[in-house]
């Protein structure tokens, strides 16, 4: 099993019974494998704040509940969780946290063992597929014995690697009566005060638990070097050095233990800690006194890999390793036909100031559209441009938008609108309504009309839902029309109004979505301008001085065709 799909499979065999997650890579497969068992109620929320609630509140009812995230959508959740640690819970808790290093899909590199040492409350990590399911069912057990909510961490290669899992049943738990108290879930200040010594009290006891815990285990080997790591650097140890040196693997990463830590660095001459990311055991072996060397031969950034520590620990590299062969330079590209291009096109031609947000459409910061001038983080097009342009004044609002996909206006964006409504500046916000989630693989959000399993949902209405906020200027355009598009842009920059364009048109990938016959180039009328260039599409390219279209790739938006000034390409045959 990929590790994500594992952990859906120990929410199976926990017992839990409802998951609300936000898609984010790496994370996005643990609720999409979780939604198909119906033993287990699955949704996607409009954003990780959300769905952190949600499964508070089942937890509350008395439920096992799980919600799931990448590493940035728990700055989002952080807001409940932190509350959560001074509530506990009823039924067990588990927010599972992807973490990506080298940020193979993320706009940072932050390490989430941070969130757990300030909310204290305990981490996990696995190391492959098969602790991945197994530590879920310990993460449920510490959550209801310790009453705290348990944080799972993941990261890219264990959520999308694969090992062997072992299959169990599931442990069915029956609903119990619901019971007020006030005390433990009030978070006024006077009920507040009272739970963070409770807190500090289950800190002590869950460092208690880990001196002890199977799920940190010393494997013996050699006396002369002792290695301490958790996750992936665990793979790559074993790999690296096999039984010859002593390991402590760490499965549970907060809090750590510490004579633990002391006995096994007593039994070994040279102690070393091998982590990615942030120096987090090695601080803690600092604070304890035990001397250690960590960062000084590791990097504080990106992944590590087997010849990241071979070349570290000075062991020759083998001829025939793989991991350092370099891979050929494949830029991200909007697909062939993304509704999204000719809207970018027409917002770099008139040199429009824009700025993005989280999402594919992000790749219109690229060559050669070069169309986007920040990208922050989910919704902060929105606010950003608000801020902008109470900055600038007149010369800003109408050289300047924002552009937002529907799902990411859904889970951060409508309250930047809101403001923008309600302190009056006039800004245009450009919703890019591809209808889907694309980034993260088309999953469904608020506004298509479809829940997780595809079944008809209420579906929002953004048109309506601007209005309804106080945005009384909002048209919705079709990106394939670069004259509608154009227009639409020039008329709303040059209102002194807030102001909403809704750039539509499915993603083309869904599979509903039928792709027309293939343009194609009259070489005779052809002069090689290259103007068919300037979208960067795929499908598109130079051969002979030529403009090519690949027709396994085209897919007849006719965006091309409406920029030609000599009519060389030509509408495919309908």
């Amino acid at each position: 099993m990929l590790g994500n799909e594992a952990i859906a499979r120990g929410l199976y065999e926990a017992g839990v019974k409802l998951v609300s997650s936000y898609p984010g890579t790496p994370s996005t497969e643990i609720t999409e494998f979780a939604a198909k068992y119906d033993e287990i109620y699955c949704e996607w929320a409009p954003n990780e704040k959300v769905a952190a609630e949600v499964a508070f509140g089942a937890s509350l009812r008395g439920i096992r509940s799980a919600c799931a995230m990448k590493h940035v959508g728990l700055n989002v959740a952080a807001d409940p969780l932190f509350t959560l640690s001074y509530t506990g819970v009823t039924g067990g808790m588990v927010l599972f946290v992807a973490d990506d290093p080298a940020m193979h899909s993320s706009q940072n590199e932050q390490d989430s063992r941070h969130y757990a040492i300030a909310a204290k409350v305990p981490m996990l990590e696995p190391a492959d597929s098969a602790e991945a399911k197994d530590f879920v069912k310990e993460a449920y057990r510490i959550s209801e014995e310790y009453d705290t909510p348990v944080i799972i961490r993941m990261c890219t290669r264990i959520a999308h690697s694969q090992s062997s899992v072992e299959l169990c049943g599931r442990e069915e738990l029956p609903l119990p009566e619901y019971e007020k108290n006030p005390q433990k879930y009030i978070m006024a200040p006077a009920n507040a005060i009272k739970r963070h010594p409770f807190v500090e009290e289950r800190t002590e006891k869950l460092t208690a638990l880990g001196e002890t815990s199977p799920l940190n285990r010393i494997e013996k080997g050699g006396d002369e070097i002792g290695i301490i790591c958790s996750g992936t650097c665990y793979q790559y140890v074993k790999e690296v050095f096999g039984d010859s040196v002593s390991v402590l693997k760490l499965g549970i990463i907060n809090p750590l233990p510490v004579d633990l830590i002391k006995n096994f660095a007593s039994g070994v001459k040279k102690l070393y800690v091998i982590e990615e990311l942030d120096p987090i055991i090695e601080t803690h072996l600092n604070n304890i006194g035990v001397k250690c060397t960590g960062k000084e031969m590791f990097s504080i950034l990106g992944e590590f890999n087997q010849n990241t520590i071979r070349r570290a620990f000075g062991i020759p590299v083998p001829d025939n390793s793989s991991t350092d062969n370099p891979v050929p330079v494949r830029p991200p590209v909007m697909c062939a036909g993304c509704p999204h291009r000719g809207l970018f096109y027409t917002l770099a031609k008139h040199k429009i100031t824009a700025l993005g947000d989280i999402g594919c459409y992000t790749l219109g910061s690229a060559a050669p559209l070069f169309a986007l001038d920040s990208t922050l983080c989910m919704g902060a097009s929105v606010s950003g441009l608000h801020g902008f342009n109470k900055a600038g004044g007149k010369e800003s609002e109408k050289r300047t938008v924002c552009v937002i996909g529907d799902s990411t206006f859904m889970h951060s964006g409508i309250t930047g609108l809101v403001n923008i409504a309600y302190n009056a500046s006039n800004s245009t916000v450009i919703i890019l309504d591809n209808s889907i989630t694309g980034m993260t693989g088309h999953q469904q959000n608020p506004t298509t009309g479809y829940n997780i399993k595809g079944e008809p949902a209420a579906a929002v209405n953004l048109e309506k839902l601007c209005r309804s906020i106080g945005i009384e200027r909002v048209r919705v355009v079709d990106p394939y029309n670069l004259k509608e598009c154009e227009d639409a842009i020039i008329e709303e920059l040059a209102v002194e109004a807030p102001s909403v364009i809704i750039s539509r048109r499915p993603c083309m990938l869904l599979k509903y979505v039928k792709a027309k016959p293939p343009v194609t180039v009259n070489e005779d009328k052809c002069v090689g301008c290259k103007m068919c260039m300037k979208i960067g599409c795929p499908a598109i390219s130079i051969k002979n001085k030529k403009a090519h279209i690949d027709f396994t790739q085209c897919v007849g938006c006719d965006v091309c065709t409406q920029m030609c000034k000599v009519n060389a390409i030509e509408k495919g045959e309908r």
